[in-house]
């Protein structure tokens, strides 16, 4: 049996997961807010991320934990949860005895790039590398798809113009750069690090779109 970790489990991807999610394995959700637990083996546990407790011992452990510019307030803001709160888990997660870790980044992420957004998703894949995970998988999905208003999410305006402007022309877009579907990447991130491949793997969102769909 594999116990598992889940932060971000309320988001889009994180929301996919736990759909998606089959005994006998247990899958323990790390959330802000109280929540009914999905299914099935999967416990919930409130917590404050920026001082996150001791997490149960664990096998794995997936951070799908993000936001935007905008909806945060301010680059500090967005810097707060994109890097510092993703390491904090990531950190945690390690000292449960993970060994296997898989994070949401984004698609375009350097720590050289001169956009801000891509440089701190950039920052945060250098800074998971250095933890000593035996294997590290790194999702840079492009725009993401589902639906965000079931899970009491805002909407972004941007995405919504971005895939009504590029929906007719899906089947021409390179796989790249088409959007993808929330669960294609959920699925994508568990077929990668049920590999167990050492060390880094990073899984552009083209080889998301085939391994989650396959």
């Amino acid at each position: 049996m594999t116990t598992t970790l889940l932060a971000g489990a309320t988001g889009l991807v994180g929301s996919a997961l736990c759909a998606g999610w089959h005994g006998p394995d247990v899958l323990h959700l790390l959330v802000r807010r109280a929540m009914r637990p999905p299914g099935p083996l999967q416990h919930v546990h409130v917590v404050d991320f920026s001082a996150l407790p001791a997490l149960p011992a664990a096998d794995e452990a997936f951070c799908c934990l993000g936001t935007t510019i905008a909806q945060a307030g301010s680059e500090e803001a967005f810097r707060a949860v994109d890097f510092e709160t993703v390491l904090a888990f990531a950190s945690a997660a390690r000292a449960a005895g993970v060994s296997r870790f898989a994070v949401v980044s984004a698609l375009g992420a350097n720590r050289r790039s001169a956009t801000f957004y891509n440089r701190v998703k950039g920052e945060m894949e250098v800074a998971l590398a250095g933890l000593g995970f035996d294997s590290l998988v790194v999702a840079r999905p492009s725009l993401l798809v589902g639906d965000r208003s079931a899970l009491g999410q805002p909407a972004r305006i941007g995405e919504k113009l971005a895939l009504m402007v590029s929906a007719p022309f899906s089947p021409f877009i390179p796989k790249a750069w088409r959007p993808i579907r929330a669960a294609t990447v959920a699925r994508a991130m568990q077929r990668a690090l049920a590999d167990r491949l050492p060390g880094l793997r990073i899984v552009e969102s083209a080889e998301l779109q085939s391994l989650g769909t396959r």
